[in-house]
C-alpha cells in the first residue's frame, strides 16, 4: 500500500512536471526572444524565475533545457533585431527598428561603446549582455562600424549564453534557499530588479557627489 502510494505521488509529480515543461520552455523562449527585439520585457528575471521552478523539478536536464532555451531565444532576437537594424542603416527611411535602437542608446553611452569596441572588438559584446542596459549601445556601435550580421553573431553567441548562465545561477541561488519555488521566484525576481536598476542609480548619484 506505502509501495502503491509512492508510485502514484511519483506518477502525479511527474505528470505536472511533463505539463509545466510542455507550457514553460516554449513561452519561456517566446517571452525571451521578444523581449531580445522589443527591450522593455524583463528577460533577465523571466531567466531567473524558470531556473527557480526548474531547480525544483525531479527531471533531470530541467536546468540544462532553461539554459538552451534561454541562450538560443536571446541570440536569435538579437541577431534579428540587428538585421533589421543593417536594413534600416541601408534604407533612405531609415527604419522603427533602427529607430527604436537609437532611442536606447544615449548618445554619452553610444560614445563609450564605439570607443570600447574599437579597442577590444568582439569582447565587448559579451560584457554587454552582463551589463544592464549595456546591449543596446554596444548593437549599435556595431550597426554604425558596419558589421555584417555573422561578425555579431559569432561574438553574440557566447554572449547569449553567458548572459543566461548568470540569471540562471541568480535563479538556482533563489531555488536553493527556500523550499517553495515561488518563494525563490519572488527572491530571483527581486535580485534582477536591483540589479537592473542599481547602474541606472547610480549614474544619477554619481554627478551629485
Amino acid at each position: 500500500m506505502v509501495a502503491a502510494g509512492a508510485t502514484a505521488a511519483t506518477s502525479s509529480t511527474s505528470s505536472t512536471e511533463s505539463t509545466q515543461q510542455a507550457i514553460g520552455y516554449p513561452t519561456l523562449f517566446l517571452l525571451v526572444l521578444a523581449g531580445a527585439l522589443v527591450p522593455v520585457v524583463p528577460t533577465g528575471a523571466l531567466v531567473s524565475s524558470a531556473a527557480v521552478v526548474a531547480f525544483h523539478q525531479t527531471a533531470p536536464f530541467a536546468l540544462a533545457l532553461v539554459l538552451v532555451t534561454a541562450s538560443l531565444a536571446a541570440f536569435l532576437g538579437d541577431a534579428a533585431l540587428y538585421w533589421l537594424g543593417r536594413r534600416g542603416l541601408r534604407s533612405k527611411n531609415g527604419s522603427r527598428w533602427l529607430a527604436a535602437i537609437r532611442a536606447r542608446a544615449p548618445e554619452d553611452r553610444l560614445e563609450q561603446a564605439q570607443a570600447r569596441l574599437a579597442e577590444h572588438g568582439v569582447a565587448v559584446l559579451v560584457l554587454s549582455r552582463l551589463v544592464p542596459a549595456g546591449r543596446i549601445p554596444v548593437m549599435l556601435a556595431c550597426l554604425l562600424a558596419e558589421w555584417p550580421l555573422r561578425r555579431f553573431a559569432r561574438g553574440n553567441a557566447p554572449a547569449c549564453v553567458a548572459w543566461a548562465v548568470t540569471y540562471q545561477l541568480i535563479g538556482i541561488l533563489g531555488g536553493s534557499l527556500f523550499p517553495e519555488p515561488w518563494e525563490g521566484v519572488v527572491l530571483a525576481v527581486a535580485l534582477t530588479v536591483v540589479i537592473s536598476v542599481a547602474p541606472s542609480l547610480w549614474r544619477r548619484v554619481r554627478p551629485a557627489q
